[in-house]
């Protein structure tokens, strides 16, 4: 009967193939029977364990027992003594136990009903299995082996030999470690590696490797079938260093176990500053903006010149600084807000986030223009700066203020980007005010206004003048006659060429301050530049007669 489950169904594999039946059948009790689909039945007899089930593609192993609805038995793989193996959802079993295996969980022992049209149909199968039979089978799923089409187009399919650790998987800037031996259908060894690393993104060996380490876990080990488009395609490989050739079109069996991996992350969205984790650190949290860190740092050139080494030496002290201040480069800064406790980690930082087009004399070498710097970072402690959910009303009110002055220190100073994170971050204390005090709530108000005014002037500095235009109309539905508020809403409009929206603020914030020397002047430019748009209205408009008129 072996050879009669090794042929595909009668009609073939169909749409429905692909669909999920297993919720009708996974909550069955022992000894309740349920429609599936199509009038296959499926009855409980032994639950399985945990919640798994096995999918198209897999390779399932069972113990069977088949029956007419008479109770003459047909066929049994007890009675042999050796399991049934076979691909899940591949035609390569009747229709029936396609469609009802995949609703049985590991160890589960159920009795499926299969109607003739799921089974052998009009034909049969002489001489045991008449014509339109109806069939029983007391199937007992004893494992399957996942195997997975990782490019759902058939070149790549991966059969886990041994699971991962963990749930993580490695992405495209990732270093893996790999171990791997390449043959040939006939068993010639085509490549080999007894450890090898490299970055998944740039590949190695054959492109399917790359699409394999990323579906996997660590210290995960996978036998891959790999189609020529994910191996050597038509032209193949010659042989070299002792490595068999690849003919052309040939499909390959590789043997793949991912080692391990160090984590490479982009810590700016333009790439331009790069960490690779050495060593894992400790838990979830971070050092945030304002935080005091405690780093063991060395520095290098591209050429390996060390320019700075601080915490290394005998009893020495930690290098400490505090985040978001200017204390050191802008990468490095970046970087550790990115790091766990006790992590180390390799950050490569380009110029723009580095010292620039200057020259930088530091501690043990002389940094030239435009140079990439190489940290290797070991993150030894650091205390977070209290963030407002820690606070009670009062803390947030005088957080609040605190931040403001900064802001305030780091606008005069030209720094507006600086300036404008401290006004939000100060606004971000006091941002929810439903608890406060009447009084705290007079004190928080004033401090939004304060805060949100000053930053659409770090905007305005910045020629952010969207941002800036959206701060003063919060901060004039606080107070709808500020008149900073409306003459910066007016430079913002005037910026955006929305001159109508300027007119008008410049226009309410004179009937409010008649004598504002600012607004006045603003005015006065707000005149001449809609001249100067009229005139070229004008212009425009007079050409486009003309060549009309032609």
């Amino acid at each position: 009967m072996d050879e009669d489950f090794e042929m595909p169904p009668v009609g073939g594999m169909n749409d429905d193939d692909d669909m999920d039946f297993g919720d009708a059948a996974s909550f069955l009790k022992v000894g309740e029977e349920k429609e599936i689909q199509q009038g296959l039945k499926k009855k409980l007899v032994k639950e399985g364990e945990g919640f798994e089930t096995p999918e198209n593609g897999d390779e399932v192993e069972v113990h069977y027992t088949g029956t007419l609805l008479d109770g003459t038995k047909f066929d049994s793989s007890r009675d042999r003594g050796t399991p049934f193996k076979f691909t899940l959802g591949q035609g390569q079993v009747i229709k029936g136990w396609d469609i009802g295996i995949k609703t049985m969980k590991k160890g589960e022992n159920a009795v499926f009903t299969i109607p003739a049209e799921l089974a052998y149909g009009e034909s049969g199968s002489p001489p045991t299995i008449p014509a339109n039979a109806t069939l029983q089978f007391d199937v007992e799923l004893l494992s399957w082996s996942s195997v997975k089409d990782i490019c759902k187009d058939g070149g790549v399919f991966k059969k886990i030999l041994s699971v991962g650790e963990k749930w993580e998987t490695p992405k495209d800037l990732d270093e893996v470690l790999v171990k791997y031996e390449a043959r040939l259908e006939d068993g010639t060894v085509v490549g080999k590696s007894d450890g090898v690393e490299f970055t998944v993104k740039d590949g190695h060996f054959c492109p399917a490797l790359t699409k394999a380490v990323k579906t996997m876990k660590k210290a995960e080990k996978v036998l891959l079938t790999v189609k020529p488009q994910y191996g050597f395609g038509e032209k193949g490989k010659p042989a070299s260093g002792g490595e068999g050739a690849v003919p052309p079109n040939a499909t390959l069996e590789i043997t793949l176990e991912l080692v391990s991996w160090k984590t490479v992350s982009e810590v700016t969205d333009d790439n331009k500053v790069i960490k690779k984790i050495l060593k894992e650190g400790e838990g979830y949290e971070r050092p945030n903006e304002g935080a005091v860190v405690k780093v063991k740092l060395i520095g290098k050139l591209q050429d390996g010149t060390v320019f700075l080494k601080k915490g290394h030496g005998e009893g020495e002290e930690p290098f400490e600084f505090k985040t978001d201040e200017e204390q050191v480069i802008d990468g490095l800064d970046r970087a550790v807000m990115k790091m766990k406790k006790g992590e180390v980690a390799l950050v490569t930082i380009e110029p723009e986030y580095a010292f620039g087009s200057t020259e930088s004399k530091q501690e043990l070498a002389v940094v030239p223009p435009n140079s990439t710097l190489y940290y290797e970072i070991d993150l030894v402690a650091f205390d977070k700066e209290k963030e407002s959910w820690d606070m009670n009303t009062e803390e947030k009110i005088e957080a609040a203020g605190k931040k403001k002055e900064e802001g305030n220190s780091k606008f005069k100073a030209g720094k507006y980007a600086l300036a404008s994170k401290r006004y939000e971050k100060a606004v971000k204390f006091i941002e929810y005010d439903t608890s406060f005090s009447e009084e705290e709530k007079k004190q928080s108000k004033a401090l939004k206004v304060a805060c949100n005014l000053n930053d659409a002037a770090c905007k305005l500095k910045l020629k952010e003048y969207k941002q800036a235009e959206k701060l003063c109309t919060k901060v004039l539905e606080l107070e709808s006659t500020n008149v900073k508020a409306l003459y910066r809403r007016a430079q913002a409009y005037m910026e955006l060429a929305d001159l109508d929206l300027a007119e008008f603020d410049v226009k309410k914030a004179l009937e409010i301050d008649p004598d504002n020397r600012e607004v006045k002047l603003e005015q006065r430019r707000l005149k001449e530049k809609m001249k100067e748009f009229n005139k070229k209205e004008a212009k425009f408009y007079g050409n486009m007669f003309a060549k009309l008129t032609k």
